[in-house]
Formats: structure tokens, C-alpha cells, sequence
């Protein structure tokens, strides 16, 4: 007969507490769990009792073998509040509607044409860094990241808004990452209608102005014009654009920082990966050509998505009674599927805590679905191709044009609508003589 997931025991709770506190993220709670419970437990907590799984098996089940029977869309959740029709939180049909006209303009033989957009908005941050100055890398990156998606994505510059709607854009972040709504579905959401609404101005605002360009001619080329060309309305395209604003910019920023905080902690890592951008951009911009030969810096990218994939983990709601190896997941349950502790999983990974870009040579292939930072599956992250070349256009040009050192400083993971470093990375920048 099945049988519920363990839950934890009180003693397991007290250590789970004690690595909380002293590591400073719920993380670390969880990690305790899964030593001591298993690859499947449930979370005992009032209002909230997820079943979390981790390890390849059970991602694999998520993704693959269930995901017939667990909904991405869970109308209690403040993310679908605020995405409405999105494509990450749509079922079915729907979903692959709206995946289907957005794949074009995310796919690889459309990257190239965006490299230009990605090297150039890099470049408009990095002039304004003042030499022998300290920067917080977590901040930095976000402005890189918001206006290299708009260019591309959206064809339009974003530096006039950037001020204006920065606190917007949190706001929008904030609402959907966890807090007490998880525990209590009826907790107000207040403080965030401006922030919501500024961006649907901006947004909609978007939408009007490309369809002037469209209706004059204008050939659509990117997201938001393949959108338009296929006669969604205004409501779903917003839902998309909004979709992609924040998971594709957030994600991007996250990665970013968290590979600028590795390498800052990893002198000889970020000595290495300097080497290799001098060796093959030999002074020049890059392009898609040498964005391929850049093999150790895509193997700290590699490390830094596994160490702290940005997505960390993956939610579903049971439509219906499933069975799960010898578990019992009853309908309406949520299953939490852990990046995070698989990608971490010691039988999986040599050492898993520690930062060793060299764990990814040629003679080694990633057992399936140990590595999940885009997911996997038929609905693996559609932004995916997208952000390593962004993350690697990006790297390069910001190592190639400046030293670092990362000051002193305690640096935990904070799980916000993306898994971040707070309360920041803070480096001391200096211009290079090349």
C-alpha cells in the first residue's frame, strides 16, 4: 500500500533550524531534510505541507513520466495573479500555443542576431564604472540584463525607464517570491498595486507603439512582434511580455552575479577565465565564433547554474491522486521538485558543495537529470540557448575590459522569484591596460 512521504521528526527539525540560522537561507534546512529523510519528505508547516523531491529519479518523474498529472498553474498563487496568461504559468493546449509562436524568436539560429545587442548594452554599463571604484555586482548585472532583454526581445531601449521603474521591477519580483502568502492564502498583498501598474503602463504602452511600426510596414523579428503578427491581444501579449521581463532578466542577473561572486572567491578560477578571453577575443568585441571557443568560461557558467540555478526549484500541483515510487500524492497536494538539492545530490557529484568548473571536462556527460538548471523535459526553459550566450557575451566583455576583487563579505542565498545573492557582491573594479 502507499504510504505518505516522512515528515521530519523533532530532532531533525532542531538541526534543520540550527543550519538555518547559521547559514542564513531555508536552504540549508532543507539540505538537512534530505540527508536525513530521504529523496522524498513533506514539509509539516501550518498551511503549507509540500511534498518536496529531489534527485534525478524524481525529476525525471516531474518533467517526464507525471507531468501529465501535475499542473503548472495553481490559481492561489500570487504568480499567476501577476503573469495571468503567461506562458510559464499555462497547461495544455495553451501552453503550447503560446510556446509555439514565442520559440522562434528565443531559438539558437536567432541568437547570433542578438550577440551585437548583448556586446553594446554590456558596454553602455560598464563605461559608466568608475576605475579603482567598488560596484555591487548584483546591481549592476540587473541593469545589463533589463536592457539587454528589451533590445532583443521586446526592440526597444529601456535607459530612459531604467531609473524610473527600477523599484517597479522589484516590486513586481517581490510579490511573487515566497512569504507568508505560503502559509496563509487569505494574507493581504499590499504595497504592490503601483509597482504592478507602472509596468503594465510601460507594457502596454510597448505594444501600442510596435503596432504603429507594424501597420507602417515594419517586418516583425522579435518576441513582441511575432506576437503581434499573430493577432494575440493586448491582455495576453502583456501577460507574456511581463513573463519574460521578469523570469528572463531576473534569471539572467542572478547567474551573472553568482559567477562573479565564484570567480571573486576563486582567484586562480578567475585568472584562468581572463587567460582565455585574452587568448581568443585577442582585443576585439565578441562574436558568435568566439563565443563557442570560450570552453572554461562556459564551464564556470556550468558550475555557477549548478552550485546556485538561479531557478531552484520546480512547483506543481497533484491533479489527481499519483503514486510516486511507494508515496501517495494526493490530488491538490503541491510536489516541489529540488534544483537545488539534486544538482547538489552526493550521489550524483563528486564533492557537491565545492566550485570545481573542472568537474565538467569532454571525457565527461552529466548523468541525465542530475543537472536541471533549465529544466528539462518538453517544457524546459524556452530562455535557455538565450542566457549562456548572454551570460558568456556578457563575462567576457566585463573581464576583458576590468580586474576584480571581491571585498570581504558575507554573502548568502536568498530565495527570492529567483535564488540570489544578498546582500549583494561587492567588488573593487579596475580599468585593464590592453
Amino acid at each position: 500500500m502507499p504510504q505518505f512521504p516522512p515528515m521530519p521528526d523533532p530532532q531533525s527539525g532542531l538541526l534543520a533550524l540550527q543550519a538555518m540560522l547559521r547559514e542564513r537561507h531555508p536552504l540549508a534546512a532543507m539540505q538537512v531534510f534530505h540527508a536525513r529523510l530521504g529523496d522524498v519528505f513533506q514539509i509539516n508547516l501550518p498551511g503549507f505541507k509540500p511534498i518536496v523531491m529531489a534527485g534525478p529519479d524524481a525529476a525525471r518523474f516531474v518533467l517526464v513520466i507525471g507531468r501529465d498529472n501535475l499542473r503548472w498553474r495553481n490559481e492561489s498563487d500570487p504568480v499567476t495573479d501577476l503573469l495571468g496568461h503567461g506562458v510559464l504559468v499555462e497547461d495544455g493546449a495553451s501552453h503550447d500555443t503560446l510556446r509555439a509562436l514565442m520559440n522562434p524568436s528565443l531559438h539558437r539560429t536567432m541568437l547570433e542576431t542578438y550577440v551585437q545587442a548583448m556586446q553594446t548594452r554590456t558596454d553602455q554599463i560598464l563605461d559608466s564604472w568608475v576605475d579603482n571604484g567598488t560596484i555591487d555586482m548584483l546591481v549592476e548585472m540587473r541593469k545589463i540584463a533589463l536592457l539587454i532583454l528589451v533590445d532583443t526581445l521586446f526592440g526597444a531601449d529601456f535607459t530612459p525607464h531604467m531609473q524610473r521603474l527600477w523599484a517597479a521591477v522589484l516590486g513586481v519580483i517581490r510579490y511573487i517570491s515566497p512569504g507568508l502568502w505560503m502559509l496563509w492564502t487569505g494574507v493581504p498583498r499590499l504595497g504592490f498595486k503601483r509597482a504592478i501598474r507602472q509596468m503594465d503602463a510601460y507594457l502596454y504602452g510597448l505594444i501600442d507603439a510596435r503596432r504603429t511600426q507594424i501597420s507602417d510596414g515594419e517586418a516583425p523579428h522579435d518576441l513582441l512582434g511575432a506576437l503581434l503578427a499573430a493577432g494575440l491581444e493586448d491582455d495576453l501579449i502583456r501577460d507574456q511580455l511581463l513573463t519574460m521581463l521578469i523570469a528572463g532578466h531576473d534569471t539572467s542577473t542572478a547567474l551573472l552575479a553568482w559567477a562573479l561572486m565564484l570567480l571573486g572567491q576563486h582567484p586562480e578560477s578567475l585568472a584562468q577565465a581572463q587567460a582565455e578571453v585574452d587568448a581568443v577575443l585577442m582585443g576585439s568585441t565578441p562574436d558568435m565564433s568566439a563565443i563557442h571557443q570560450l570552453d572554461y568560461l562556459g564551464r564556470v557558467i556550468k558550475e555557477a547554474l549548478r552550485l546556485y540555478p538561479p531557478i531552484h526549484l520546480g512547483s506543481r500541483l497533484a491533479a489527481q491522486d499519483i503514486t510516486y515510487q511507494d508515496f501517495l500524492i494526493p490530488a491538490g497536494t503541491r510536489v516541489i521538485y529540488s534544483i537545488y538539492l539534486t544538482q547538489r545530490h552526493p550521489a550524483c557529484w563528486p564533492d557537491p558543495n565545492t566550485y570545481n568548473p573542472d568537474r565538467y571536462n569532454t571525457a565527461r556527460r552529466d548523468p541525465p537529470y542530475t543537472w536541471l538548471a533549465f529544466g528539462g523535459g518538453p517544457r524546459n526553459c524556452i530562455g535557455g540557448a538565450f542566457g549562456q550566450i548572454e551570460s558568456k557575451v556578457v563575462l567576457a566583455r566585463i573581464l576583458q575590459r576590468f580586474d576584480l576583487q571581491l571585498l570581504p563579505h558575507r554573502i548568502y542565498p536568498h530565495m527570492g522569484a529567483t535564488l540570489e545573492p544578498r546582500p549583494g557582491i561587492p567588488m573593487r573594479i579596475a580599468h585593464r591596460m590592453l
